[in-house]
């Protein structure tokens, strides 16, 4: 008999590229929640975050998907970029 996971934080109805999570997945959902909605908050594209940031894009993807969980620092860094977007790219470029 297979084991159901509960879900314990239903998906965005507001957000299509959001996601049911279960309790193992929390944590980098979470984080992934964060880093899309910092870059569409910004309102732009994958790429343009990726480029204006310094940040691969496809480890963009992979955090924004949820397929690979971002280190601390990166979750830091993406918190510093919504609150100083301007600043950051400055002192990236």
């Amino acid at each position: 008999m297979v084991k159901k996971e509960h879900i314990i934080l239903p998906a965005d109805p507001t957000d299509q590229e959001d996601f049911d999570v279960t309790l193992e997945a929390m944590d980098r959902a979470q984080r992934a929640r964060l880093i899309r909605k910092t870059r569409t908050g910004l309102g732009l594209s994958q790429a343009e975050f990726a480029s204006r940031f310094c940040v691969p894009v496809g480890t963009l993807r992979d955090w924004e998907q949820a397929r690979s969980s971002p280190p601390d620092f990166a979750v830091a860094y993406v918190k510093v970029i919504g609150q100083h977007p301007d600043v950051v790219a400055k002192a990236v470029g």
